[in-house]
């Protein structure tokens, strides 16, 4: 069973990891492919839990409304991953994911009032480092490599207000609403903006692919991966996790040919701030084990 659990997990974050794949791959703008994305994937959620399951979704008010909070940095983290895609690579993009380290490092203890962890610290400048030489080597992707950051540093806010709410209620009901309330602000912004036509300005094609993005690359990995933590530790999830960006830049580099190839130094960085994560993920395992 264990073996299974962990060929199961790496299936899911090779699955995460096309995600980049697919928003290169459609052609819609990034506004309309998360419009769509949100709107599929909530779809797909309710009927899964209502028919499929045949569970409640009620929450309370209050959750309601913390939930959809979260949703709407749900949305900006899923814009600006798309729209920095779109401007650069999927290389650029995924590298710069790994920011998300420093940023947790700093907001986590505010949020879950603990003290700052140095080790965090110190691997997320690390981090900031190989970003900072990126940039500097890989300076035509600046607009990309801008909104990889603001990528980072919403899909921080999300997780970890995320994990503030885990346990009030049931995981498909936390995910399911994230991503309807997400869906729902963004509509009610292209009402309020005029900008509600521009949806209709997609084609099949796309619409096909954001439906395959947002059931076999959104809903199932969202629940595999819960399912999962009754067979395998966070360590190793959080670790193989990690490996998103890998599988993702070396499928766009095989994939998108040219376009991706990058320069020796951004293959170097990005290496540098894999291993990085994956020694902070062994720290936080030691130290752990020497608390137990």
């Amino acid at each position: 069973m264990q073996k299974l659990a962990l060929f199961r997990l790496h299936l899911i974050v090779f699955l995460w990891g096309f995600t980049a794949i697919l928003g290169k791959l459609i052609t819609a703008n990034a506004h309309i492919l998360v419009f769509y994305r949100m709107l599929f994937a909530a779809i797909f959620l309710y009927a899964f839990i209502r028919i499929y399951k045949k569970e409640s979704i009620k929450v309370s008010k209050k959750l309601f409304f913390q939930l959809s909070g979260v949703g709407f940095f749900m949305a900006l983290h899923w814009y600006c991953f798309f729209y920095s895609i779109k401007v650069s690579n999927v290389s650029i993009a995924l590298s710069c994911l790994s920011l998300s380290t420093l940023f947790a490092s700093v907001l986590e203890p505010i949020v879950f009032k603990r003290k700052v962890d140095i080790s965090e610290v110190v691997m997320g400048t690390v981090i900031v480092a190989c970003i900072l030489l990126i940039f500097k080597t890989e300076f035509q992707y600046k607009e990309g490599i801008f909104y990889g950051v603001l990528c980072a540093i919403f899909g921080t806010v999300f997780s970890v207000f995320n994990g503030k709410l885990f346990g009030k209620t049931s995981s498909g009901n936390i995910i399911f609403y994230e991503i309807f309330s997400g869906w729902f602000i963004l509509m009610i912004f292209y009402l309020a903006t005029g900008q509600i036509m521009q949806m209709n300005e997609i084609n099949y094609r796309d619409l096909a692919l954001i439906g395959l993005l947002a059931s076999v690359f959104t809903a199932y990995p969202m629940f595999e991966s819960v399912k999962l933590m009754k067979y395998i530790s966070p360590f190793t999830l959080i670790l193989t996790v990690n490996l998103e960006p890998v599988y993702g830049i070396i499928l766009a580099f095989f994939i998108f040919g040219e376009s991706e190839h990058m320069s020796p130094i951004f293959y170097i960085a990005s290496l540098v701030m894999i291993l990085a994560i994956v020694v902070n993920a062994l720290i936080k395992t030691r130290k752990q084990k020497n608390i137990n």
